[in-house]
């Protein structure tokens, strides 16, 4: 299986199954020098870890890191990063039905069919459990960020039809940790955990929509052509488990708009050249342009469910399929730092690839 790596100056390979013994990464081309704290990566894990409220999987793991080789005296050393997490309460009995059976919209089917082998125990490498390493690696991308005051923010915006009608002004970030759903608003957040429990006790799921903002993006970042930076988030963001849509800026309600509606005129405000209006998204001709970049990513509801659901098995014989197990209702609360870590992972290895297009 090849695809486990991803970036090109900083880069990270992650390796483990759901049911295996651990999961890893290694990173490659963090600078030498870099202040990381084990704190640093614990507090972005436990915001991803399992069993953290009661709209998430009941799993119990830990999550707690491992720092194998890369950091020394609380300072990165240049050379290559590697963390692990031991899986500690991998139910695998859970998943038994699953040997010759194919969950509906799962990756069970195609990765039978693509590799004639896979570890149907909570998923293999295809379960979602694979981005812990992803935030693991992403808290060390944030503390090379911070030293440029580069800030990524996600929070949830939709979940099924319950949709945050605020703009970004009137949000207060600092909200969006006071709510088990990651909403930074309180009476919206209390109607999306009322939906989130009702759909769980029907042994359902549901989707919705993550909307990320970057603040104080310096200009540059991105390469024209193939290597755009929104071509390189949206790349990040589908690579995500659950992912099926990604749009930045104005995105599809943009094609609503003339030109002379949606074009985002300049101004100077303080010497400084910036937009009247953000409808780029902060990127412009594949590169930032300085403003608040501002994308969303929309997830498709959990495939695993409590509900009889028809499907077949290795032979195509027909067959009705009552899943057990512990699994996420909603996967969006628990996607939050995962859109975080792979923003932060895009712009870290853009950061890099700037500096050295500059003599």
């Amino acid at each position: 299986m090849s695809g486990n790596s991803f970036g090109n100056l900083f880069k990270i390979s992650t390796f483990g199954e759901s049911h295996g013994k651990a999961m890893g990464v290694v990173i490659d081309g963090c600078p030498a020098n870099l202040e990381i704290e084990i704190a640093d990566i614990q507090n972005e894990l436990n915001r991803r870890k399992p069993g953290q409220s009661k709209i998430t999987t009941q799993r119990n793991e830990n999550d707690n890191i491992q720092i194998l080789s890369g950091i020394f005296e609380g300072k990165t050393l240049g050379t290559p990063i590697a963390l692990l997490i031991e899986n500690t309460d991998a139910k695998s009995k859970d998943y038994t039905n699953l040997k010759d059976t194919f969950r509906p919209s799962h990756a069970d089917f195609t990765y039978e069919k693509k590799y004639g082998i896979r570890d149907y125990r909570g998923g293999g490498r295809a379960s979602a459990r694979e981005t812990t390493m992803r935030v693991a690696a992403g808290a060390i991308a944030k503390k090379l960020l911070q030293k440029q005051d580069i800030k990524t923010t996600a929070f949830v915006s939709s979940i099924k039809n319950i949709v945050l009608n605020k703009n970004l002004k009137q949000l207060d970030f600092n909200l969006i940790e006071k709510n088990i759903v990651r909403c930074p608003d309180s009476e919206t957040a209390d109607k999306m955990i009322a939906l989130i429990e009702k759909t769980k006790e029907q042994g359902n799921s549901l989707g919705g929509i993550i909307t990320c903002v970057v603040k104080n993006c310096p200009i540059g970042l991105g390469e024209p052509v193939f290597d755009k930076l929104e071509a390189q988030l949206a790349k990040a963001m589908l690579s995500i488990p659950a992912v099926k849509g990604f749009e930045i800026g104005s995105g599809f309600e943009g094609t609503k708009l003339f030109g002379s509606e949606h074009n985002d005129e300049f101004t100077t405000e303080n010497g400084v050249i910036k937009t009247t209006t953000n409808n780029s998204g902060g990127v412009q001709g594949g590169i930032s342009n300085g403003m608040d970049i501002i994308f969303k990513v929309a997830f498709k509801p959990t495939a695993t469910i409590m509900q009889n659901q028809k499907t077949v098995d290795k032979q195509g014989n027909k067959i009705d399929l009552k899943m057990e197990g512990r699994h996420d209702p909603c996967v969006l609360p628990r996607a939050v730092p995962i859109v975080e870590a792979m923003t932060n992972l895009v712009l870290a290895d853009l950061y890099l690839q700037a500096k050295t297009n500059k003599l």
